[in-house]
């Protein structure tokens, strides 16, 4: 009896059929099917995001179909045989059908072929080797795929290794994919392959290393995953120095526990070494975006020192010095660094604190310092910084009067 999807949602959507009907009447029935994560997803009932679809039609033949059905076309990766349909502002990823001709482990010639084994052959693990015509009927050419899917298997097509040499970031997505769906302990042949090659993961660019690690490290558990990368030796060539794996595997116990939301750069600030200077290199050689890098760079900042038993006051005052962005981060670090069974409530509760106040401004202005009698220039900055302090030490005193007065004194005994 052949597998079925039935005919989920996305499956029968207006946008989905708007993309399928303009391949179909360019390239009759069953020119495309849907493939991999949609399939997958939806046969082990976890969410559906991105809709791929595999087509026997060329490039060209897609764009002239999806543009004569009035459909807008993007060129995302026509000289590796896909482009993007967007039918009602949804996206889908359209593939032809293909053969690896030449790869160096980050890149392949590839030829087209109307052959729907071949083009399985080609793909990374069983799980998406799957295809799916538009009434459900699945097709598995490996003969693995649906049921490593549901038991949670994460296997290369064929021979590993060969897998692996096609493109090396088959290495890191062996670990996302554990992280994502598998069960169990990993396949032998896999992981050994991914030991065995690791170094050639230093080839790849670094945007696609960045871009797979962030993925893995949003998995709601990738601790055992993480765990395989450092025992294989992996980890060590991604992340040069991370040595916080067990605050780390605390930290997601925390986000578990107290459903805070998943935080894959904060996790990955977990992993690393309290060394601001060493991080933000790291985040260069990754070429992590510029807010993941000064997030990251922020939450292992030494000072303000963060402690479980600090009175609300002192709480305040490190919550305006750092924001509470940061705050929040370096608390979470904290935590999850400490002696947890006798300090989550102190944790927790700080946290709490933090995200239900909101810092007040501070009262003074440059132009009162003048008014006050001190000349315009650096003595101003001067005057402005000793008061702000003075404010902070005591606890953003809402005292307007207050502030004058400060601010009289502390022009009253300098010398202009």
């Amino acid at each position: 009896m052949s597998e079925t999807l039935g005919r989920p949602p996305w499956m029968t959507s207006p946008q989905t059929t708007a993309v399928l009907d303009a391949l179909e009447a360019a390239g009759g029935p069953d020119c495309a099917r849907f493939v991999g994560g949609c399939v997958r997803n939806t046969l082990i009932s976890a969410a559906v995001d991105d809709l791929d679809i595999a087509t026997t039609l060329t490039p060209v033949q897609v764009t002239e179909a999806l543009t004569a059905a009035g459909l807008r076309v993007v060129p995302s990766g026509f000289e590796h045989g896909t482009v993007t349909a967007i039918s009602q502002g949804r996206p889908y990823e359209i593939t032809t059908l293909r053969r690896d001709v030449v790869t160096d482990g980050r890149r392949a010639v590839v030829a087209f072929t109307d052959d729907w084994a071949q083009d399985a052959r080609r793909r990374d693990f069983t799980l998406n080797a799957l295809y799916a015509q538009r009434d459900g009927t699945v097709f598995d050419p490996t003969g693995h795929g649906v049921a490593d899917a549901r038991a949670g298997r994460i296997v290369f097509v064929g021979e590993p290794e060969q897998r692996l040499r096609e493109d090396y970031l088959r290495i890191l997505r062996f670990f996302r994919f554990m992280a994502w769906y598998g069960k169990g302990a990993p396949d032998p042949a896999g992981l050994a392959a991914c030991a065995a090659l690791k170094d050639q993961v230093k080839t790849l660019a670094a945007e696609r290393i960045s871009k797979e690690l962030l993925k893995l490290l949003a998995a709601d558990d990738p601790r055992p995953a993480v765990r395989l990368m450092a025992e294989s030796g992996v980890l060590a060539v991604v992340l040069p120095g991370a040595t916080n794996l067990a605050r780390f595997e605390v930290l997601v116990e925390i986000e578990s526990e107290q459903l805070f939301e998943t935080d894959p750069a904060l996790r990955l600030a977990a992993l690393l070494p309290d060394d601001q200077l060493a991080a933000g290199k790291l985040a260069a050689v990754l070429r992590l975006s510029n807010a993941d890098r000064d997030r990251i760079v922020a939450a292992l900042a030494p000072t303000p020192a963060l402690k479980s038993w600090m009175s609300p006051r002192e709480i305040r005052r490190a919550v305006y010095h750092a924001g509470l962005p940061a705050f929040r981060d370096r608390a979470k670090l904290g935590w999850a660094a400490a002696e947890r069974s006798a300090v989550t409530p102190q944790w927790r509760g700080m946290i709490a604190l933090a995200e239900g106040w909101t810092a007040p401004a501070f009262p003074i202005t440059g132009e009162d310092v003048v008014k006050a009698g001190v000349p315009r220039g650096p003595m101003v900055g001067q005057v402005l910084r000793e008061l702000e302090d003075w404010w902070v030490d005591h606890d953003f005193i809402d005292d307007p009067m207050s502030a004058v007065e400060k601010l009289k004194s502390v022009a009253q005994g300098m010398a202009f």
